[in-house]
């Protein structure tokens, strides 16, 4: 919601300006009294601002209507931009004019007064100029329309490749101030060695530069969430934004800074995550490769063969960096075989048997007391000297139907073993997670097609994946936001059809939203850090509605002119001579109000630079090219729509002289 208010910002007073702009014009130009001129103008300029109202709304309101976390998004903007939107065009039918007829007057600056009368005067001289200069040229443009039309087709060309060579992406990954840092000893390390080596990597927090605070959990793996005695999490905050201003103190160069000095730490596979973009969405940032074991009947040996050529595979990858599983089926432990024979022979149940095991080595709960106002709960283990090592068991014994008590070790037998200390599932399967980042350069979208390659590769018969977090929200979005704009577009189609009562007019309004493309795509593909993503696409949303909104001014004025008789050339000429100035105003006070995106930092200042180039170019492309190719597209396709005999006809209904 915050970032359509900002986007907002530059767009509800688009239609104050519009009337405004109107009045003052009819003031200065046709010496009218402040309130002739407001009635005049809202004559005029009624049609074109309830009409680029309508547009902005029916470019946002179905998109609120999209389902899934994409939709979600979407909804913020949507129910944001489109009601502020209404609510600016009301205010400007109603209160602008009113308050126009009372503040404005006539402006007249003499030339011989102070510098700031001067500059004034001769800024209008030079607005003056080049409003005719510009007329001149779309003139030419108009007697040269195959020309204009060449260029737009091959704009649309280089628009399409310049978007399919962009790296596209979901959500991008984000500052926000923290990171995981997890490791894992080798296994069977016991806890005391776990607690060392989060000492030292405490100890190599303390001296770095950037960090705030911190706090080591040990036993934990903050990844898979398992409690292993080799695994230990630390849980570290940055220092405030405004403290990290160089590029080293931020989230990439932090984490590639940790893991140097970290690396000095012998046995210990330590990697520092960042958080995911949007809370809930998986547990670390990046993408989420989730490998199964469908129909193959392989052991957790054989499995693990596979996950750690797949491993070594995805690590030879360019587009991938810091590509980690914390699966391993080499966990040290014991096997232990109860003699079922000999406890028969012995008198020995074999529920006494597990049952000793069990409440030695593992615990059983016996009951609760109370004494002095406490609780008390009661659990029987072994103690810990006397659980050791396997040759404990030797001292437990257990009761025959005879009541004699009998050593364990005659009972059972063990062996070494490595196995899995923990085998997670996914949708049933045997599973491994693996987790990294797109390398600098590349986009989340690249890293999930090398990861889907690598698969298609490596993986043997029976095995299959699946993705997770966000690597699976963005392929579930997959074409969303390519049916979203094709749904905002044909909105906009239709109530352009209704407005102007034609089914080819409202192209010469809708063939201005590819210059608006095609200015966003330049801007990102000039930020190469920048990436096609949920944020740059709700920009490209955007400009659908404000590429409309400026061919609209230009092409209801001719519209109405040349439906009153006049000559298609002439009313497209004077069409943009009278709307260049609010154009342009419009169009600025957009561009200026989202500038402060462009140089965003802190919190969320990756979102906030992509859709703020994503607006700034598309709106300057919109602007400055959609001003000359807008009315000869205005004039060839009325022209086509008309044909000659319903002109003429129109000429002779009105009978209009030329002046």
């Amino acid at each position: 919601t915050l970032f359509g208010f900002v986007l907002a910002i530059g767009i509800v007073v688009d239609d104050a300006i519009i009337v405004v702009e109107a009045v003052q014009h009819n003031i200065d130009e046709e010496h009218l009294s402040p309130r002739e001129a407001s009635y005049k103008a809202m004559k005029d300029i009624s049609g074109p601002v309830i009409a680029i109202a309508l547009v902005l709304a029916a470019v946002f309101i179905p998109v609120g209507f999209i389902p899934g976390i994409v939709g979600k998004l979407y909804q913020q903007f949507a129910i944001t931009i489109a009601i502020s939107v209404l609510i600016s065009a009301f205010v400007a039918l109603t209160l602008t004019p009113a308050l126009c007829s009372i503040m404005l007057k006539r402006v007249h600056i003499p030339s011989e007064e102070k510098a700031p009368n001067r500059f004034f005067n001769g800024f209008n001289v030079w607005f003056t100029r080049i409003n005719l200069n510009y007329t001149h040229n779309v003139g030419r443009a108009l007697h040269h329309a195959r020309y204009v039309v060449i260029f737009l087709v091959m704009l649309l060309v280089g628009t399409f490749f310049l978007f399919k060579n962009k790296p596209t992406g979901f959500l991008p990954t984000e500052d926000e101030g923290r990171v995981f840092i997890t490791f894992e000893l080798p296994e069977a390390s016991s806890i005391t060695r776990t607690v060392e080596v989060l000492q030292k990597l405490m100890d190599i927090l303390k001296e770095t530069e950037g960090v705030g605070h911190y706090a080591a959990i040990a036993g934990l793996n903050v990844v898979s969430f398992s409690n292993k005695s080799n695994s230990g999490t630390i849980f570290c905050q940055f220092k405030p934004w405004d403290e990290r201003k160089s590029k080293s103190l931020q989230l990439s160069g932090m984490i590639a800074t940790l893991q140097k000095r970290f690396a000095t730490i012998n046995d210990a596979r330590i990697v520092v995550i960042a958080p995911p973009a949007i809370p809930g969405l998986g547990r670390t940032g990046g993408f989420s490769f989730i490998l199964q074991q469908r129909e193959s009947t392989d052991d957790i040996h054989a499995f693990e063969d596979v996950a750690m050529r797949f491993a070594a595979e995805v690590r030879n990858r360019p587009e991938i960096s810091n590509a980690f599983t914390f699966f391993t089926a080499h966990t040290p432990g014991y096997e232990i075989t109860v003699d079922r024979e000999k406890c028969k022979l012995m008198g020995v149940p074999l529920t006494e048997v597990f049952s000793t095991l069990q409440t030695f080595l593992g615990s059983r709960y016996i009951n609760d007391f109370s004494i002095y106002s406490r609780n008390f709960r009661v659990v029987a283990q072994a103690d810990t000297v006397f659980r050791k090592n396997i040759e404990q068991l030797g001292n437990y014994f257990v009761r025959n139907e005879r009541g004699e008590m009998l050593p364990l070790s005659t009972l059972i037998s063990y062996t070494v073993t490595e196995n899995a200390q923990l085998i997670s599932h996914y949708n049933l399967y045997r599973s491994a997670e693996f987790n990294g980042d797109a390398s600098p350069g590349y986009s989340s979208g690249q890293a999930i097609d090398v990861l889907e390659e690598v698969a298609g590769k490596v993986l043997p018969a029976g095995y299959g994946y699946e993705f997770s977090g966000l690597s699976r929200e963005e392929i579930i979005a997959g074409n969303t936001t390519l049916v979203i704009f094709f749904i905002s577009l044909m909105f906009v189609f239709l109530f352009l059809s209704a407005l102007y009562e034609s089914w080819t007019v409202p192209f010469s309004v809708l063939l201005a939203v590819p210059l608006g493309a095609f200015g966003a795509i330049i801007a990102l593909t000039i930020n190469p850090s920048l990436s096609n993503n949920v944020y740059a696409q709700i920009g490209l949303i955007t400009l659908i509605g404000l590429a409309a909104k400026n061919s609209i001014l230009i092409v209801e004025f001719a519209k109405v002119r040349v439906d009153c008789g006049m000559d298609i050339t002439k009313a497209t000429l004077e069409a943009v001579h009278l709307r260049l100035r609010p154009i342009l105003m419009t169009s600025m006070a957009f561009i200026l109000g989202v500038s402060p995106l462009i140089f965003a930092s802190g919190a969320g200042a990756v979102a906030r630079q992509t859709i703020g180039w994503t607006v700034f170019g598309g709106m300057l492309a919109a602007t400055f090219l959609g001003i000359f190719i807008v009315p000869v597209l205005f004039a060839l396709i009325i022209r086509r729509a008309y044909g000659e005999h319903k002109l003429e006809k129109l000429k002779r209904k009105f009978a209009v002289k030329d002046s």
